[in-house]
């Protein structure tokens, strides 16, 4: 029994090296604050991942009240401040669930046709906000927002009535 303890330890070793998965990310990582937008009671965190293939996978999580499956608020990524009038979209995201408040995105060209490394999105000088609706008049409402890059005001306070509604001209 002595003599099989070694290959057994051996054979497990061996076995659970093989079965490893490969990274997914690359350790880079950086967080944004959503703030409070609206009358709704919703805050949230951006974050933002390194893939292994060097895209950028963008992660949205709203904290409030849930909804059903079907229920979805729209997600965009802007240039400037949330308090800049003429803020172009970058690109839509992909729409945040009412069921779990969650959307991953994994970015790619935005709409200007460029393509943001990790470093690139440090300095981005932009933010996110997310709708309630994707068209009509709640689509003014603005549950979360956030400044984010360069442009980030998380040491700064959020004033709602200083954001501008993003142009519905995509």
């Amino acid at each position: 029994m002595k003599k099989l303890l070694p290959y057994l330890i051996l054979l497990v070793t061996a076995w659970s090296c093989s079965e490893s998965e490969p990274e997914v990310y690359t350790g880079q990582k950086i967080e944004y604050k959503l703030n409070k937008a609206s009358d709704f009671n919703y805050t949230g965190t951006l974050i933002i991942r390194e893939l292994s293939d060097r895209n950028l996978e963008l992660t949205i999580q709203m904290v409030g009240a849930k909804s059903t499956l079907s229920t979805t608020f729209p997600a965009h990524l802007h240039y400037g401040s949330y308090t800049d009038p003429d803020a172009q979209m970058a690109l839509m995201l992909n729409a945040v669930s009412g069921a779990d408040l969650k959307s991953t995105t994994v970015l790619g060209v935005l709409m200007n046709g460029s393509k943001l490394s990790f470093e690139d999105m440090k300095n981005f000088d932009g933010h996110v906000k997310v709708h309630l609706s994707s068209e009509g008049p709640d689509y003014q409402v603005i549950l979360v927002a956030g400044n984010v890059g360069s442009n980030s005001d998380d040491l700064l306070k959020f004033d709602s009535t200083q954001m501008k509604i993003c142009s519905s001209d995509f």
